[in-house]
């Protein structure tokens, strides 16, 4: 029996290969990149690539599916790590800082790239190469108790201005919630092409379509 049993019940097989074919590529490996890496997986994708310079912190282990012995490792090789061990998917881990100079080699196997990074010049680089390079791109991102999962045509990249990415507030369950809906925009994305952009709030429950 395969370990996508009940998610081929419900998508069919049909979908289900062509989710296993789709390369994916996403850029960061924290609360959302790491949750919706390991939740693309246990659907059924099997041609991830995930991107992430940084090292794992006790920080991290509340929103991230980090373990205690795993800090002050890269989060990518632990995140492929663990998802191999899990589901014997092997996950293309890039422990490496992505930049205007490298995107070209880092993102030009994906057909779709999804951006959860953290800082607005990594986010800048990754919309810059995708629009002109044509590439599918999504941008997931939160900001205390909003979401929002935002195509590369409507997406605005925040200003830098709030990018101490050292101390902000997060509850795992709006990063949960983010990481739910994005797997399943990117999901229609791979079965009809469909681009929908969505926010959400965690205080008011709310999931709304995104209206530039």
């Amino acid at each position: 029996m395969s370990i996508f049993f009940h998610e081929q019940l419900y998508r069919s097989p049909e979908l289900m290969a062509k989710i296993a074919e789709f390369p994916v590529t996403i850029c960061g490996a924290g609360a959302l990149g790491a949750n919706l890496t390991e939740n693309l997986a246990r659907s059924g994708f099997s041609q991830l690539t995930v991107i992430d310079r940084d090292r794992i912190e006790e920080r991290n282990l509340s929103t991230q599916p980090y373990y205690k012995s795993d800090v002050g490792a890269y989060k990518a090789k632990i995140l492929t790590n663990t998802i191999y061990r899990a589901l014997g998917v092997a996950v293309n881990g890039k422990s490496k800082e992505l930049t205007p100079e490298n995107c070209s080699q880092l993102l030009r196997n994906a057909h779709l790239v999804i951006d959860t990074f953290d800082n607005s010049s990594s986010r800048q680089a990754v919309k810059d190469y995708c629009q002109e390079n044509n590439l599918a791109c999504l941008h997931v991102g939160l900001s205390r108790d909003y979401a929002e999962i935002i195509w590369n045509d409507k997406y605005r990249v925040p200003s830098a201005m709030n990018d101490d990415i050292c101390d902000y507030p997060l509850a795992r369950n709006l990063v949960l919630l983010a990481v739910a809906i994005a797997s399943e925009v990117i999901i229609k994305f791979v079965a009809r092409g469909e681009q929908n952009n969505h926010t959400l709030t965690l205080d008011d429950f709310a999931v709304k379509p995104f209206i530039a």
